[in-house]
């Protein structure tokens, strides 16, 4: 069973290796694009904010369809979106308030 499992993880790794000099020996995701935010708008719908050089992109994603809303120059993240906080440290505070009160 070992040997199986050996032999598999093996063709896994010659695979990626193949893969990858098929690409070139580039990553995927590299280049002038970032997403610099997001937004879901609905169950399958999300608007995303895209750099692309010296713009902004506003993009608006929903199933097999993907339309560009708006196109405004580079700038700043507004501060609400640069200081918000992520779930696991809402989450936390909300439990310490929780067992305070408890």
């Amino acid at each position: 069973m070992a040997l199986g499992l050996a032999f598999i993880l093996g063709l896994l790794f010659l695979a990626a290796r193949l893969l990858r000099g098929m690409n070139g020996g580039r990553s995927f995701g590299g280049g002038p694009l970032k997403v610099v935010g997001g937004l879901a708008v609905g169950a399958r719908e999300r608007v995303v904010l895209v750099e692309i050089g010296d713009s902004w992109l506003v993009i608006g994603i929903a199933p097999g369809q993907i339309q560009t809303l708006h196109t405004m120059p580079k700038g700043e993240a507004p501060a609400s979106v640069a200081e918000a906080k992520p779930f696991g440290q809402w989450l936390k505070q909300f439990v310490e308030h929780k067992n305070e009160l408890i």
